[in-house]
């Protein structure tokens, strides 16, 4: 293995999302505006690109990928780009050995890929659900169909997958919900996760009317739900309680309350070839560009070298209920990946 990939806090990148499409067959309003204009084709990059980029991250000691989007599911022959990226869990070490393979997906398209994740070596999946009600699914995700969703997530768990539910958790939106969720996750043998809501791009929704912190919430929960202390981790930023009651995880995931910039191991890939090295900032290196100008690998492994040399301590996420302020990157989640 080359030199791993340090950073200047002395965090070891070792996590690389990779966004495939900007597309998605919904418009979350936390995620898009409700009129998106898409990428042309030509910019996104293909598939022998991003397996090109995603062996120079493993060779420098990434050794988890998760894939998003936009919907990653949506892309024609995303099942090859997985196949592909599974066989690298078999190599190993010296020769480019991944230990994880995990997608983030709204559900809508896993009955057609649950057996094609799970055949390709994937053992987990997020997948992203913010209201079991049927009216409110429909205006949260402004086109989705629950119906297709959770039988997305039930063709997973026949397949094999674990699956993490998660749940941007929005004041006077769905925070009446969460013990339903947490109930019915019980019910499934799902983990579920809240995600404290994020100002990125302009969605046409109030953000700041809608924050709701996690620690309130942990706190109410814990009224009626016993909630045990775990030292469990994925490679992402959630942490964990056991539902004493269910026997499954329920994961807080905190940007705004208790940032968790101090154990940052993660970049991420846009589907554009533009590498960020954190959520909220817009410091990056265009290594589309590089690549099609004609790069050799030691030029790109130079231009994520000097990127990562940048990674800042800590993102620049604002969103102050008390005084309305509220600052972020102008880009949509959907561009960058979740």
């Amino acid at each position: 293995m080359l030199s791993s990939l340090m950073d200047p806090a002395g965090r070891r990148i070792s996590y690389l999302r990779i966004s495939v499409t900007d597309r998605c067959d919904m418009r979350c309003v936390y995620c898009m505006s409700e009129q998106m204009s898409f990428l042309p084709r030509t910019d996104v990059l293909d598939f022998e690109e991003l397996l090109r980029l995603s062996r120079v991250f493993v060779r420098h000691g990434v050794r988890r990928l998760r894939i998003t989007g936009g919907e990653p599911l949506v892309r024609r022959d995303i099942g090859f780009f997985f196949k592909e990226l599974g066989s690298w869990l078999r190599l190993p070490e010296q020769a480019g050995h991944l230990d994880e393979l995990t997608l983030t997906t709204n559900g809508s398209r896993l009955v057609q890929y649950a057996t094609v994740l799970a055949e390709a070596g994937v053992k987990r999946v997020n997948v992203s659900l913010d209201s079991l009600d049927e009216d409110r699914f429909a205006r949260l995700t402004r086109r989705g169909k629950l119906a297709a969703t959770l039988d997305g997530i039930r063709a997973a768990r026949a397949a094999g997958l674990a699956v993490r539910i998660n749940t941007v958790a929005m004041a006077g939106v769905n925070d009446d919900e969460f013990d339903a969720l947490l109930a019915w996750c019980g019910e499934i043998g799902a983990d579920l996760c809240l995600i404290e809501t994020m100002p990125m791009g302009d969605t046409g929704e109030d953000r700041v009317e809608q924050y709701l912190s996690l620690d309130s919430v942990r706190q109410t929960l814990s009224r009626r739900w016993t909630l045990e202390p775990l030292t469990y981790q994925t490679g992402g930023p959630a942490r964990y309680v056991r539902v004493a009651q269910t026997g499954q995880r329920l994961g807080f995931i905190t940007p705004m309350s208790h940032n968790f910039c101090a154990t940052c191991n993660r970049v991420r890939l846009s589907c554009t070839g533009r590498l960020y090295t954190c959520l909220g900032q817009e410091d990056g290196v265009d290594l589309r560009h590089l690549m099609r100008e004609g790069a050799a690998d030691a030029a790109l492994e130079a231009a994520i070298q000097s990127a990562i040399a940048r990674k800042p301590t800590g993102h620049n996420f604002l969103l102050d209920a008390q005084t309305g302020a509220i600052s972020g990157p102008q880009r949509h989640m959907s561009v960058t990946g979740g």
